[in-house]
């Protein structure tokens, strides 16, 4: 770890553009300026290309300054508006940590060949020493119009900051934060012991390539050096992986965190699966892709921390394994019931009308003008087989247009409205004139209608499957199609389905008449897919930054308190008598201020979270990692 003792001592040069801000000042100093100016776009987008041939050393820095102070028609007053501009524009990393900058001010150097006007106030805003800003100034006239810049200012010539550094003469070690050619000349003058190519705001090739280290944040850089940071852990670190083309706001949720994401369209097999996920912490799914026990047991997954379930069902995913290994998994159980049961609805009105079948005809100029086979689904018997989120919410809508609602669940559910129950499933199927599928992915309810189930049936009943693929016989639901025991069905899972859209879709019930088979479409609406894409990686996030489990299908669910001024030590063990008792003794044994202290416990596993003053010897982290029957021990401040 770095220190600040005579005999280490080292010094921090920051650049300011797009390093310990967002954006390039002068850039940005060019668009205020030129607001409203027919030609703006034009010379600011000269301006800016400048200024990346000059951050790339493909121009001298003296000629790239000249070049894009001469093309500035800017007043004193555009100045201060873009001081406040920039107060705006901190690098994220850079606002998060001022506990760093504060503790290692009189080491923190901002060297720059931007100008002091902009950089000073917005520098000396997060704790900066004005007299350790070093940057050209601007030259004004009378009527305080920018007429140039001081060209005696070591940072307005070429190699500009070697030769200020050379006239510094700091002592103890050097390192180089910046993300332009400039600041890498530090390094090879022999000024700089390291450069850190930073590449929050923008990565340049040419840049990186040159770098001793590459860090995506400010946090990344305090964690190599072991320095005082905001976070644990640095976020660019961390890897998602997305599978089946999640909505996009899942993974700008990550992103916007500094997470390292990857997004792949396609479902992926076991083998896939084990070779991708090596070194990810959080894996998101949809219903294709199997998290098996020989996933989870190989070394490549041993990073992995959590599981996002897109999608309401989780029998894809092992969840026993996970518990054992301490992988919390999150689901959506509710954010697409709205979608299912509006399809459920439309499907049995299609199908009670012929609309498919007049259709087709009218394609092949067929005009059959008649009610024959075309009923109102106002009166019929509904039967819902499975009464959870979204048999309950296809109940009510059914029976505001008039429908007679009846369910059969394994559970013993509340009836709301006038729904009524039936005590068996062999009761439901032979009343109901529609019926409806509703359950979940279990291994047991796999093939719970078959041909038995069929011939209970009423004559011409309507059948709907948008539950799961296993738990209808298909060639049972294809011989009562063909028989006439069913009028029509719609389905939209299956035994069997393609892992991406390239791959073919064969099943038996394709080609016959009065069948919708739709490809796992159910949830699959631009509102369904934002609300998951939204509420699955929020539960990620906060397992993650916070460590609650709220929410989660497999783990002690805890809904934890915001963590201020202190440091979070999460622990997940077996579940066996006397391990929070040590974990209790070893804080006692280093005496150490315990500020809150939260158990939850399943059957197997244990997740222990302990809050601490931020002082604690070294040792305690060990010591709880190292307690037996430890499956997991992670750190948040």
């Amino acid at each position: 770890m770095l220190t600040k003792t005579a005999e280490h001592q080292v010094n921090f040069v920051i650049d300011f553009d797009s390093t310990f801000t967002q954006v390039e000042g002068l850039d940005e100093l060019a668009a205020i300026a030129l607001a409203g100016n027919k030609d703006s776009e034009k010379i600011v987008g000269e301006i800016k290309a400048i200024t990346d041939k000059g951050m790339l050393g493909e121009i001298g820095f003296a000629d790239s300054l000249k070049a894009r102070v001469a093309l500035l028609p800017a007043h004193r007053d555009h100045v201060n508006t873009l001081i406040e501009f920039l107060m705006g524009k901190i690098s994220d990393s850079f606002a998060r940590n001022r506990e760093f900058i504060s503790m290692y001010r009189e080491n923190i150097y901002i060297v720059s060949s931007g100008f002091k006007d902009f950089i000073v106030p917005v520098a000396v805003s997060m704790g900066v020493k004005e007299e350790n800003v070093f940057a050209n100034t601007f030259t004004y006239d009378a009527e305080g119009n920018i007429t140039g810049y001081d060209e005696s200012n070591l940072l307005s010539q070429d190699k500009g900051k070697v030769k200020l550094l050379q006239a510094l003469q700091l002592e103890g070690d050097v390192y180089a934060i910046g993300d332009g050619y400039t600041d890498y000349e530090l390094r090879e003058s022999g000024l700089a012991n390291k450069f850190f190519a930073f590449i929050e705001n923008i990565e340049r090739q040419k840049v990186v390539e040159k770098a001793d280290e590459v860090v995506a944040s400010l946090d990344e850089f305090l964690y190599i050096n072991g320095l005082s940071r905001s976070q644990s852990y640095p976020k660019s670190k961390i890897k998602v992986l997305l599978l089946e083309n999640v909505h996009p706001k899942a993974v700008a949720a990550f992103k916007n965190e500094g997470f390292q994401v990857e997004l792949l369209k396609g479902a992926l097999d076991e083998e896939e699966l084990i070779e991708r996920i090596k070194g990810v912490s959080i894996l998101g799914l949809r219903s294709k892709t199997n998290l098996t026990k020989r996933v989870l047991e190989h070394p490549n997954a041993s990073r992995l921390m959590a599981v996002g379930a897109f999608c309401i069902g989780t029998n894809q995913i092992d969840l026993a394994e996970c518990e054992k290994r301490g992988i919390a998994v999150f689901n959506a159980p509710y954010s697409n019931t709205r979608s299912v049961v509006e399809l459920a609805i439309g499907e049995m009105i299609m199908l009670t009308r012929d609309i498919f079948t007049k259709s087709n005809k009218m394609h092949q100029g067929v005009w059959d003008k008649s009610a024959t086979n075309s009923y109102e689904i106002r009166g019929k018997k509904l039967g819902l087989v499975g009464y959870g989120s979204i048999g309950t919410q296809l109940s009510v809508i059914a029976e505001a247009m008039g429908m007679e609602v009846y369910f059969y669940d394994a559970v013993d559910k509340l009836a709301l409205g006038n729904a009524k129950k039936c005590k068996t499933l062999e009761e439901l199927l032979s009343i109901s004139d529609f019926i409806s599928m509703h359950v979940d992915g279990r291994k047991t309810n796999s093939n719970i209608i078959g041909e038995k189930e069929f011939a209970m049936m009423k004559d011409n009943v309507i059948f709907i499957n948008l539950s799961r693929g296993h738990v209808v016989d298909i060639p049972a639901l294809v011989n009562a199609l063909k028989s006439g025991k069913v009028w029509g069905a719609a389905v939209d899972v299956f035994p069997y389905e393609p892992k991406t859209n390239d791959e073919e879709f064969i099943n038996e019930l394709r080609s016959l008449p009065r069948v919708i088979l739709t490809p796992h479409i159910g949830g699959s609406t631009e509102e369904a897919q934002a609300n998951i894409g939204e509420f699955v990686p929020s539960k990620l996030l906060q397992f993650m930054n916070n460590g609650s489990t709220y929410g989660s299908v497999n783990f002690p669910e805890l809904q934890l308190p915001a963590l201020e001024d202190a440091h979070r030590l999460l622990h997940v063990h077996q579940n066996v008598p006397g391990i929070l008792a040590k974990i209790n003794g070893i804080f006692a044994k280093y005496n150490v201020n315990i500020k809150g202290q939260y158990l939850k416990t399943t059957n197997n596993i244990g997740y222990v979270i302990t809050d601490v003053a931020k002082e604690y010897a070294d040792e305690i982290v060990e010591e709880l990692k190292g307690l037996d029957n430890t499956i997991k021990f992670r750190m948040l401040y």
